[in-house]
């Protein structure tokens, strides 16, 4: 962990958080869109919108942290050096993974829950959204961040096959972009998240994706 500066990792995460709050915020205070509308008619629109906000931020994250513990190692070869220990190498490449999906699942729900309180607040002295809060729509809500963390955290992993095939770190940066471009969507509040087959078929994917990179890891010769 402290190899790879994991703590940078984490200032830059709550510097991304700070950044989509004042983002979230100025959209709030904005009185009205374009149309004539609120920005944002409710609990479930504003909660939505920081969802897909913080989705596509730690999608983009956790590319570069896989870039950074799995494709640099394979490119520069210093993973021959952990190979060299009688240790399965797929076992250590699962481990390494299962940093890349712990730190976004953390990452995602402590987002969601310090923009989330952040709007709240904000809506104590502006009322931006109008309708009261309970605590059914903080269950709902805090369910919905939990979920959708679970499967952001192995959706994220799509990217390693594509830098896999190369060694490519931008290769994997910029296919998480593709991935980001096609879930986080977000058209008043609603994303095709929302559609529950949509995050439990991309997890299953990003499981499937993590599983296909690494099940001949054993064959392959890291010299090349």
């Amino acid at each position: 962990m402290r190899k790879f500066r994991i703590g940078s990792y984490i200032r830059a995460a709550i510097i991304a958080n700070v950044l989509i709050l004042a983002l979230i915020c100025l959209i709030g205070l904005n009185e009205e869109v374009t149309d004539g509308t609120m920005p944002f008619t409710s609990y479930d629109m504003a909660f939505s919108v920081i969802d897909t906000l913080v989705r596509g931020t730690y999608i983009v994250f956790a590319s570069v942290l896989i870039s950074r513990i799995v494709i640099d190692e394979f490119r520069n070869k210093s993973i021959t050096v952990l190979f060299m220990y009688p240790i399965n190498r797929k076992k250590l490449i699962v481990a390494k993974l299962l940093v890349v999906v712990l730190f976004t699942l953390v990452a995602d729900i402590a987002a969601n829950l310090f923009v989330g309180v952040g709007f709240g607040i904000l809506n104590l002295f502006e009322s931006v959204v109008t309708e009261p809060f309970t605590w059914s729509i903080a269950v709902k809500s805090l369910l919905s961040v939990v979920m959708g963390a679970l499967a952001t955290s192995f959706m994220s992993l799509i990217p390693l096959y594509f830098g896999m095939r190369k060694h490519s770190g931008a290769a994997t940066i910029v296919s998480s972009l593709i991935v980001v471009a096609i879930v986080c969507q977000n058209n008043d509040g609603f994303s095709l998240y929302d559609i529950i087959a949509i995050p439990i078929g991309l997890t299953l994917l990003g499981a499937a994706v993590a599983y296909m990179s690494i099940r001949n890891i054993e064959h392959v010769d890291v010299l090349k």
